[in-house]
Formats: C-alpha cells, structure tokens, sequence
C-alpha cells in the first residue's frame, strides 16, 4: 500500500507542477486556458472558478496531464477572442509557455534538493570499505578503511567530501564522464594523509548500476565484520554463527571489514559447489573457529555463496545540513549534475556505448517510491527530485510529440521565418509516437527483467 500511495504521490505532483508551468506561463501571456487536467479518462472532479476561463479537472488515470488553450488549429476562434489564442502568440510567447513544463520540473528539482539540504539527512560516513579483488580502488592501492576528505577530477581542484554519497555521486560522474579521480584520504596504513587516483577514464562501456561500482571497487562505506540478524535454517545458523559474532578470520585470511567478509562469502565456491571453511569468531570475549559451508545463489552467470545472515556492522553515519544560502547554491549544483549526467546517458544508449537496460519504467519508479518513503522524508524528497529532473529532461528531448519537439518546430521557424508544414508536421509526429512507444516497451521490459527477472 505504501508503494501505491507514495508512487501516485509522486506521480500526481510532477505532472500537476509541469502543466502549471505551462498554464501560468500561457495566462502570463495573455493567452486563454480553456482546461488544466490532471490525469486522463473519466472525470473524477471538476472544478471553474467564478469569473474564470479555466476548467479543473482530475481524471481517473494519472499517467498524465494537458492544459488545452484557445487554438485555431483544434477549433474555430471568434474574431473578438482571437488574439487570446495560443497559435497567435509571437515566437518567443509561445516558445516560453512551451519550455514553461519542463522548466517548472526542473525548478521543483532544485527546490527539493534546497528542502533536504536545509533539513538535513544522516547519511553513512565516507570511509571505505576494503575494495573489490582485481577493482580500480584495488590497483590504486586503496586497502580500506581510509576516511576521504576531499574528491577532484585528475588535474582539479579537489572539493570537500561530507559523506559516503557524496563520494559516490562524485565517482558516479566521474566514471560516465570518463574523467580520473583523485582521492585526499587519512587514516591510510602508514596513519598519514595520502593521495590515491582512481583510473576511472580506463572503464569502457560503463553502464549506471551496482556493477558499475563493483568495477571501481568501492560498494559501500566501512563496517566492522560483525554477524548481525540470523535466519533460522539458514547456513549460518547451521554453522552455529549468532547475532553480534565478531569474524576474525576466513580459512587463512584476516578479516578487518565487513565487505571483504562479504567478499569472502560470494567467493567461497570452486567449480559450482560451496567450498566448507572455517572461520574464527569472537565471542563475549572467546575465539571459537566454526565450520561455515554457504549455500550456492545464482547471479546472472556467477554462482555465488549465501549464508543467510546480514553481514557487517551499522556503518559510522554523519549529519549533513548547509546553511540557507549554501543549501541552495548545492541543490542547483546537483540539479544541474544530474541533468547533465541524464543527457549523457541517453546520448550513450543512442550511441549504443551503454545498454539500454538502463531505462527504467513505471513498475521500478513505483518500487523505487515505496522504498524511498519507507526510509523517511528526506530520502523521499530525494527520489522526488531526481524523477522531477528526468523528467523534465525527457520533456526536452527533440521528438515531436515531447515539448522539445515543438520547441525543435519553433527553432524551425525563427531560423526560416515559416513554420513547419502540416505534412511535415504529420509525418514527425508520426515517427515521434513510434520511437516514443519503443522507449516504453524497452522500459517496461527492463522494468520486468528488473523486478521479477
């Protein structure tokens, strides 16, 4: 129930936000707004304000929404009113009520990421883990547990780091964009501060997934290798493992953090059968060495060891809140970035240099709802604001059924000085419903794989 409510929650806001941004830029403009609906089909509510020209309405299906205004191209115009109508605007009027959509979502995106800077969110702090066998992190001679203070792309200056999602949105930028990464961390081996670069340039075809970061090497932030919740019947419970065992060791090799135990367990297979191992614990301050023998998991084409035990430690968290100004200047800052970052991955998908499988559709941004309004308001606010962003991308994209189609038309007529032919304009929007039915069917597909694959 929580999925639902929150998925049409996010639904209901981004589309309500967009259309506004199309209605209050077209009144702006002087031009009649006949109806502003949210959602299609039957009409749940409707609503016209005393004195108004404008009809409210919620339909039953909110998959999306419209504003129609006075146009002579859907319906005759009286002579008195013609001037209200939206196909008489100059360009610029209607260039601006167009882009008015996608702008608002984009606006609402920064006002989102302002609101959970101002608030504040606990986030894990941005010390590694020990780093993934053969990663980028590995060969950089990362061993884990270094605490990052500062990030910077190879030959920039580098920028304070105030948590581990910092970090990963840095290294996520840098691995799509093909840049190195510089990493200023204390805590090393040596206790000094030292530097590390990340060869992050050096990845080809890298796709915006949890292999991505298996590449590089850094999964997750640091935690102490404790047991924590056993399931019964499960291979820890049968190697007699408990809640809060201390692992010290895994066969022959010291275990200092929970990823690299968790390492330990995925790799403990030789030739598709689970290899038995024994492992010394600590507990209540006794070593006891305990044979652990995983079951076997499938991923993808990798056979995997399970034990059926959350494995690692609460990791060390920190506040991050900025002050008014900062809090906004961040939130623009991210908006921008992950715009950007949007963009390009579509341009790489086009370019058949990343897979399509990382479009997303309805199913996995409703589960991905539900999850986020689970872990509180601010992860919330969060996911709010990176669907606001896409789309509001997606909406300037040059199909013609998108606003960025008609804008790309309008482009059309302030270089030629005449619009786009009906024939022409027949034939793109024709070809723009086919590539834009294919992006759902590709989504929708990836959204299956993803959830029940």
């Amino acid at each position: 129930m929580l999925t639902l409510v929150a998925f049409l929650a996010a639904l209901g806001l981004l589309i309500a936000v967009h259309e506004y941004g199309h209605y209050r830029v077209a009144v702006a403009c002087g031009v009649k707004v006949l109806r502003f609906s949210i959602g299609f089909g039957f009409t749940l509510f409707r609503w016209q304000p005393k004195g108004s020209p404008t009809e409210f309405v919620l339909g039953a299906f909110p998959v999306g929404g419209y504003v129609k205004m006075l146009d002579e191209r859907e319906a005759p115009v009286a002579l008195e009113e013609r001037h209200l109508a939206f196909n008489t605007q100059p360009l610029r009027s209607r260039v601006a009520i167009v882009a008015a959509g996608p702008m608002a979502n984009l606006l609402l995106a920064v006002l989102l990421y302002t609101a959970v800077n101002w608030i504040g969110v606990q986030q894990p702090a941005a010390i590694l883990a020990s780093p993934e066998a053969g990663s980028v992190a590995e060969r950089a001679g990362l061993v884990g547990g270094e605490r990052v203070q500062r990030v910077g792309f190879d030959g920039s200056e580098l920028q304070e780091v105030d948590s581990f999602e910092d970090l990963r949105w840095f290294l996520t930028k840098g691995a799509l964009e093909g840049h190195d990464v510089r990493l200023a961390v204390t805590g090393t081996a040596q206790g000094l501060s030292s530097e590390f670069v990340l060869k992050l340039s050096g990845l080809q075809g890298v796709d915006a997934d949890a292999h991505l970061f298996r590449k590089i090497g850094i999964v997750g932030p640091f935690t102490l290798p404790v047991m924590g919740e056993i399931m019964a019947g499960s291979a820890a419970d049968q190697a007699g493992l408990r809640d809060g065992d201390v692992v010290k060791q895994v066969g022959n090799a010291p275990v200092v953090d929970g990823q690299q135990l968790r390492q330990l367990i995925r790799g403990s297979v030789l030739n598709g059968k689970a290899v038995a191992t024994v492992w010394k614990i600590e507990r209540a301050g006794r070593i006891l060495e305990l044979t652990v023998t995983p079951e076997i998991r499938q991923e993808g084409e990798v056979m995997v060891g399970k034990i059926g035990a959350y494995v690692g430690a609460t990791p060390e968290f920190v506040m991050t809140r900025y002050g008014v100004v900062d809090g906004l200047w961040r939130a623009a800052v991210r908006a921008w970035d992950v715009a950007a970052l949007t963009l390009k991955m579509m341009g790489k998908m086009l370019m058949g240099e990343a897979a399509l499988k990382n479009l997303s559709g309805p199913l996995t941004i409703a589960d991905y709802a539900g999850k986020s309004a689970s872990m509180g308001l601010t992860q919330y606010l969060t996911f709010l604001a990176l669907i606001s962003v896409s789309l509001g991308v997606l909406n300037l994209l040059p199909l013609p059924v998108l606003d960025g189609g008609h804008l790309m038309y309008y482009l059309w007529e302030g270089v030629t000085g005449k619009p786009v032919s009906d024939v022409w304009m027949e034939r793109l929007q024709r070809g723009g419903v086919a590539m834009l039915l294919l992006m759902m069917s590709i989504a929708l597909f990836n959204d299956f794989t993803r959830l029940f694959g």
